[in-house]
């Protein structure tokens, strides 16, 4: 998918503010709270192990009556890591304070042929 010249400039104003993580980081570490924050068709079709949905769209709403613990570590991945990113920027102005995007998102973890799961 083609981003927007406006959407990549505010991810671009974002990253220095959030915290990104690698697939192999996530992997070496069992802390994180796995979390996808696509679209309800995107998250049907298949996802990544262990993952739990909060769509972009309901996070903010929703998030704390899932994690009400400001310190869980929470990695939040999406599409190609654009959404998460501003997903974690979210998160961390609500008071979250261990929150990370997972650097590429699921297109990163299925290019790294790495298994993805269905409900």
């Amino acid at each position: 998918m083609k981003h927007n010249p406006a959407f990549l400039a505010l991810v671009e104003e974002v990253i220095p503010h959030i915290s990104e993580v690698t697939i192999e980081q996530y992997q070496a570490d069992d802390r994180w709270q796995l979390i996808d924050v696509r679209e309800d068709h995107e998250w049907l079709k298949d996802h990544l192990p262990e993952a739990k949905h909060m769509g972009r769209g309901i996070i903010e709403r929703d998030i704390e009556a899932r994690f009400p613990d400001k310190e869980t570590a929470l990695l939040l991945y999406c599409g190609g890591g654009y959404r998460s990113a501003l997903s974690a920027l979210s998160l961390q102005k609500m008071g979250y304070t261990n929150v990370a995007s997972l650097i590429g998102g699921y297109k990163s973890w299925v290019q790294n042929q790495l298994p993805v799961v269905q409900d």
